[in-house]
């Protein structure tokens, strides 16, 4: 590189965007102070905007039911091993009240593409969530729709939407799902949803199959074009029974540094730590904070069908209690001197 490290850091963050030189640079050096310089950049970005608050969303896994068969995901329709589950409306509230107890202001229903739930029955779902409380914010994580559907669930009341995008490559697109997706069917809901009005959350998995860094860089440009609300990253973590079974998982170095990339080229997006970061290392939410990020999600689904809900194998807090998650997480992030905050935790 001709800059220097710093120049480079500050260029990036002048410029918010990174050339596709000065990202292989970053994703690949070893240079321990440069790195060091890149996280700190991005946690005093994140708290010049947010201060030292990390916001929770209170996670429901609604149903693993899903009619999709992308490569990578452990709900998907061809695995038979999966062990199959929806919660009832009945015990979706349950779930919402119990968070809002606890001091939840915002719920993330997630669930796979299950055409059980019909618009009417998510219209139905998430009018009640809003009537019994009105002053949380209702986040939907349910795929690819049409655009009348999703104006029809923000006409019932949800406020945001979240639909990782996976990859902007199509030829790396292609790899992770079947042909009857479409990559530019994704991004068009993606669009379609800004239009709307949601606050959208779009994000990929950090060493997906075939992932590198001329992907990575379309995923950087595309976050640029499209400056969605929250951008979701965690890495690959294979699942037993897919067909990526026996692929390498992605690292917690590479989804750090990515998430202090992320911060710099958009400063005021609200960026998970997730729980995948998490699962890889025990501190993994916390040097994920620590990179630039501002949000932790906590589970709020039934402790029975925790489990179940296997995207990717071994996930953690499957036999908490929601109690136990959301304490457990405040402790975490004072311990590393930040505020959990309740609060819907809007987009600055």
């Amino acid at each position: 590189m001709q800059q220097t490290a710093r120049e480079m850091i500050q260029e990036i963050k002048c410029r918010r965007d990174i050339s596709i030189e000065q990202l292989e640079y970053l994703l690949t050096t070893e240079n321990k102070d440069c790195l060091e310089m890149l996280r700190e950049e991005a946690v005093q970005t994140a708290q010049k905007i947010y201060g030292n608050q990390v916001f929770i969303r209170g996670l429901i896994e609604f149903t693993n039911y899903c009619k999709n068969d992308c490569y990578y995901c452990g709900i998907r329709r061809s695995n038979h091993c999966a062990d199959r589950y929806r919660l009832t409306k009945e015990e979706i509230l349950s779930c919402t009240d119990t968070g809002y107890k606890l001091g939840f202001r915002t719920f993330v229903l997630q669930g796979g593409e299950d055409p059980y739930f019909t618009d009417e029955r998510i219209c139905e779902l998430v009018s009640e969530i809003r009537q019994k409380h009105p002053d949380c914010a209702i986040t939907l994580s349910i795929g690819e729709k049409s655009k009348e559907s999703y104006q029809r669930y923000f006409d019932a009341g949800a406020d945001r939407y979240l639909l990782r995008h996976e990859t902007a490559n199509g030829t790396h697109y292609r790899r992770l799902h079947p042909d009857e997706l479409s990559l530019e069917h994704r991004k068009q809901c993606l669009w379609d949803l800004k239009e709307i009005g949601y606050q959208v959350g779009c994000g990929f998995m950090v060493g997906s199959p075939g992932q590198t860094t001329e992907t990575l860089y379309e995923d950087l440009q595309f976050i640029r074009k499209l400056m969605p609300h929250m951008v979701g990253i965690g890495p690959f973590i294979p699942q037993k029974d897919t067909p990526f079974a026996r692929e390498p998982a992605g690292t917690m170095e590479q989804t750090l540094r990515l998430l202090s990339i992320i911060r710099l080229i958009h400063p005021h997006v609200l960026l998970p730590a997730t729980t995948a970061l998490g699962t890889i290392h025990p501190k993994g939410r916390e040097l994920g904070i620590q990179s630039g990020a501002n949000v932790v999600m906590p589970n709020l689904s039934p402790v029975d069908v925790r489990d179940k809900y296997k995207l990717y194998d071994n996930k953690i807090c499957t036999g908490d209690e929601a109690a136990e998650c959301r304490f457990c997480m405040e402790n975490r992030m004072k311990s590393i001197g930040y505020q959990v905050v309740v609060s819907r935790g809007d987009y600055i």
